[in-house]
C-alpha cells in the first residue's frame, strides 16, 4: 500500500527520535526505491539509494567530470583493453576486502540477461584479473565514453553475493524477490540499515569508508531516514513543521510559497533529463485503443499530428509554473553531443494536426490510452496532454499507474502510448541515451528502454559509429545526424527539460547534482 496522509504521518513520527548527538537527516520524496540491487533496475529512484551504498570505479568531481574512485588510475595498454589500478585498503560493509575478483564478478553480473545496467559498461565484453588490485576490462568494441559510463557501474562483493545466492541480478520487470533486492553490502559512504519498501529506508554512515581518509567525505550526516510520501500536501506540511529536513520534489505550485518562508530555503538547477512521449510502433494493431485493424502510430503523419497538437509552452506555463525548458531534443545542452541545430520542435498547430490525421485516414480521430506514472509532475502533464490531443480528435484516456507497476508494464511492451523521462546525465554523453532509447531492441544492452520497439537500420548504423569514433568532432557530427533523424521520424516526442527545485530547512546544506540526486556524503546539517 502506498502512503496516504495517515500512514505518512505515522511513518514520520517513527523517524523523529534521533540520538541526541547524531546528525539525522530526514528526507522525503514521492518516489520509493523498490529494489536495492545495483544491477537490477535502471531507475532514478533506485539509483538514488544504491549510489549511497555502492561505489563505482570512476565517479564525478564538482564539475561533473570523471574522477578516480575505487580505481585510482587507468590506462589502455591495448586498443581493446582498459587497465584499472584499484584503491588499496577498501573494505565492504561486512569487513571483507575489495579486490579485482569483485570487479570481475560485477562485470559478469551487470552483463547478465536480467540486468538493466548493461549500458553502464557499454562496449565491455569481459573483465580479467591481473592481480589483486589490477583488473582489465576487455572491449568487444571501442567506447570513447567508457569512463562516463562507468560512473553508473556499481561494484558488489563476490563472496557476499555467492553466500546469499545473489549471483545474478533480480528480474525486476517480473517482480522477482531476491536477497540482494532487499539487502546490500557495498563499499560506499553509507550502510543500509533498514529497507522497508513503501515505508522507509534507513542509512547509517560508514565510519570505515575509504573516502574519509581520502578527504572526499564533505558532510556530517550520521543517519539518513528516506521517507516515501506520495501526498504532496503531506510532504510540504512535514517540511514546514520541521518533521522532515529536505524534500526533493516540492510541487511546482508551492515553490514560490516555500521561498518566502524564513525557516526554509530552495535551491534550483537544471536536470540532465528530458520528459517525452513515446509510441508503440511495432504492433500492427492498437493494443489499447479503438483502432484494432491497424496501428495509427505506425504512420509518421499521426506522430507528427501528436507533436503539433502538444503545446509544450503551455505545459511550461500552467503545469510546470516556469520550471521547465521546452525542447525538441532527447538530450539536454548539458550532455556531450548536444547540437542546437538538432533541437527543433514542430510548432504548436492544431489545424495542421487535424490535417495530418485526415491525410493518414483518421478524419474523426481515434481513441487511445496514455500510460503515465503517478509521480508528479508527470501525472499532471499526462492530463494536460490528454486535453490538448482531444482538441484535434485524438481522444486520450489517461492511465495513471503507481511507479512500482508502471515500469514493469512498459518493460513488457504492454503499452500503446506512454509518457516517460530519461536522464542522460548519468553518463553525460549522448551515446547512453541513443543506445537505450533509439537503438533497435537487441540482446546485449541495445534498446533496453526502447519500449515502443521502433526499428531503424539507419539509426542503428549511426549509433554503431558513435560507439567507436575516437575523434570528438567527427563523433559529435554523427550524434547530430542521429538526433536529426529522431526528430524527423519521431519515435519519441521530447517535451521539456525540467528545472528542479529542492526545498529544505535553513540548516541543511546540499550540493545540487544535475541528476536530481542528493549525495549524502556531501550534505550537512548544522
Amino acid at each position: 500500500m502506498r502512503f496516504g496522509a495517515a500512514a505518512a504521518a505515522a511513518a514520520l513520527s517513527i523517524a523523529l527520535a534521533p540520538p541526541a548527538l547524531a546528525k539525522t537527516l530526514r528526507y522525503a520524496s514521492q518516489n520509493d526505491p523498490q529494489t536495492v540491487d545495483p544491477h537490477a533496475a535502471n531507475l532514478l529512484a533506485a539509483s538514488r539509494l544504491t549510489s549511497q551504498v555502492y561505489d563505482t570505479l570512476v565517479w564525478r568531481d564538482a564539475n561533473w567530470k570523471p574522477t578516480p574512485w575505487l580505481a585510482v588510475s587507468w590506462s589502455q595498454p591495448l586498443s581493446t583493453t582498459w587497465r584499472f589500478k584499484l584503491r588499496e585498503g577498501v573494505k565492504f560493509h561486512d569487513g571483507t576486502p575489495f579486490t579485482a575478483d569483485d570487479v570481475v564478478f560485477s562485470v559478469d553480473r551487470a552483463l547478465s540477461p536480467t540486468s538493466q545496467m548493461r549500458t553502464a559498461i557499454q562496449g565491455v565484453e569481459s573483465a580479467r584479473k591481473v592481480d589483486e588490485l589490477t583488473v582489465d576490462l576487455v572491449m568487444k568494441e571501442p567506447n570513447p565514453a567508457l569512463l562516463q559510463h562507468l560512473t553508473q557501474f556499481r561494484i558488489m562483493s563476490r563472496a557476499w553475493a555467492v553466500k546469499n545466492k545473489a549471483e545474478r541480478p533480480q528480474d525486476y520487470k517480473n517482480k522477482e524477490d531476491t536477497y540482494a533486492a532487499r539487502n546490500a553490502n557495498g563499499t560506499g559512504p553509507y550502510k543500509l540499515k533498514e529497507f522497508s519498501p513503501d515505508v522507509r529506508v534507513v542509512l547509517e554512515q560508514n565510519k570505515e569508508w575509504w573516502g574519509h581518509k581520502a578527504r572526499v567525505f564533505e558532510g556530517n550526516i550520521d543517519e539518513v531516514v528516506m521517507l516515501p510520501v506520495t501526498s504532496a500536501a503531506t510532504r510540504i506540511a512535514a517540511l514546514i513543521s520541521g518533521e522532515v529536513d529536505l524534500v526533493i520534489d516540492p510541487p511546482t505550485q508551492d515553490v514560490a510559497r516555500l521561498k518566502s518562508n524564513a525557516q526554509l530555503k530552495v535551491i534550483e538547477g537544471a536536470e540532465m533529463r528530458v520528459q517525452y512521449l513515446a509510441f508503440d510502433v511495432h504492433r500492427n494493431e492498437l493494443l489499447y485503443g479503438s483502432e484494432k485493424k491497424k496501428n495509427p502510430f505506425k504512420d509518421l503523419r499521426v506522430r507528427q499530428a501528436v507533436a503539433h497538437a502538444v503545446d509544450a509552452e503551455a505545459i511550461q506555463r500552467v503545469v510546470m509554473r516556469g520550471l521547465s525548458k521546452p525542447t525538441g531534443s532527447i538530450i539536454t545542452d548539458l550532455v556531450v553531443g548536444y547540437d542546437p541545430g538538432a533541437d527543433k520542435r514542430l510548432p504548436h498547430d492544431k489545424e495542421r494536426a487535424k490535417q495530418l490525421l485526415a491525410e493518414a485516414g483518421y478524419p474523426q480521430g481515434f481513441d487511445v490510452t496514455l500510460d503515465c506514472g503517478n509521480n508528479q509532475p508527470a501525472a499532471d502533464i499526462c492530463q494536460a496532454i490528454a486535453a490538448m490531443l482531444s482538441q484535434v480528435g485524438i481522444r486520450v484516456k489517461p492511465n495513471i499507474i503507481i511507479q512500482a507497476n508502471f515500469f514493469p508494464k512498459l518493460e513488457k511492451w504492454d503499452s500503446s502510448f506512454y509518457l516517460l523521462s530519461w536522464g542522460g546525465g548519468v553518463t553525460s554523453d549522448a551515446l547512453y541515451t541513443l543506445n537505450a532509447l533509439l537503438h533497435s531492441v537487441g540482446q546485449k544492452g541495445e534498446g533496453d528502454f526502447n519500449m515502443g520497439r521502433w526499428t531503424s537500420l539507419e539509426m542503428d548504423r549511426l549509433i554503431a559509429r558513435v560507439k567507436v569514433e575516437p575523434d570528438p568532432a567527427r563523433r559529435n557530427a554523427v550524434i547530430s545526424d542521429a538526433l536529426v533523424l529522431a526528430n524527423r521520424e519521431l519515435p519519441v516526442i521530447p517535451l521539456h527539460q525540467q528545472l528542479i527545485p529542492w526545498a529544505m530547512r535553513k540548516n541543511v546544506s546540499a550540493w545540487f547534482s544535475p541528476v536530481n540526486t542528493v549525495y549524502f556524503y556531501k550534505t550537512r546539517l548544522d
